[in-house]
């Protein structure tokens, strides 16, 4: 790794997806509790962060979907061995207080569907998932008139919070505990997709070996208590999914 060549007590800066970007907030804050040692993450959407890596934006690490981190790797942006972090199921999520329509099952999920008047989902690999289960089912046509992609960078949960959507579809993390939202469950056997985001150290980093040992406690057991309370599940060993 490259010759650190600045004071200890510099603040580590990372870049991290939205899907990704409270659980990072809470570990950040543990991290440096437990060490010290001083970080920043900007979150933003997984393509806009996968640009900027590529433009050699000062980041230290980043923490994006493993296969985003994958082509970041392949391309040199990214170096060393990936660190997977978490997994990330989907889940379906209303307004608080609004009747929870059956998902159960891929049947009952493709019924209350057609049934929905609007349906928000996100721009990132669980948006491209909800339109390929769509295409599967033969109902892109019907559907796709009252589909609502949240921006980049827009959770789908401000969709439905502000009324915009009947239902909407991301990460569990992103639906789990936001006011206005009651998450429904996640998405049945045969239509979920689980996501692995990962992170790896940025190739123009000037602290590789802080960035590493931060990889390092994302790795390990002292940040998995932190990722259930997020909804999600460590990742360590897990083989990438689908993004």
């Amino acid at each position: 790794m490259a010759k650190e060549n600045v004071t200890n007590n510099a603040a580590l800066s990372g870049v991290g997806s939205m899907a990704t970007r409270r659980l990072l907030a809470g570990l950040v804050e543990q991290y440096a509790r437990e060490t010290g040692q001083r970080l920043t993450v900007a979150a933003t959407g997984g393509v806009q962060a996968e640009r900027r890596v590529r433009a050699g934006e000062a980041f230290d690490f980043a923490v994006l979907a493993s296969a985003a981190i994958d082509r970041l790797t392949a391309g040199r942006y990214l170096i060393g061995a990936r660190t997977d972090v978490v997994r990330s199921a989907m889940a379906a999520a209303v307004a608080a207080g609004a009747a929870r329509p059956d998902i159960g099952t891929e049947g009952a999920l493709r019924e209350t569907m057609l049934r929905a008047a609007r349906i928000g989902y996100s721009s990132g690999p669980s948006g491209g998932h909800l339109l390929a289960l769509l295409e599967r089912w033969g109902l892109a046509e019907a559907i796709g008139p009252r589909l609502v992609m949240a921006q980049p960078g827009v959770p789908v949960a401000s969709l439905i919070a502000g009324g915009e959507v009947e239902i909407g579809f991301q990460q569990l993390s992103e639906l789990n505990e936001v006011p206005g939202v009651d998450v429904i469950g996640p998405l049945p056997v045969g239509a979920q997709l689980v996501s692995v985001f990962s992170a790896a150290i940025c190739a123009v980093s000037q602290r590789q070996r802080a960035a590493a040992d931060f990889l390092a406690f994302l790795g390990s057991e002292r940040a998995e208590a932190a990722k259930r309370a997020f909804g999600m599940e460590p990742a360590r060993g897990a083989a990438p999914t689908q993004q």
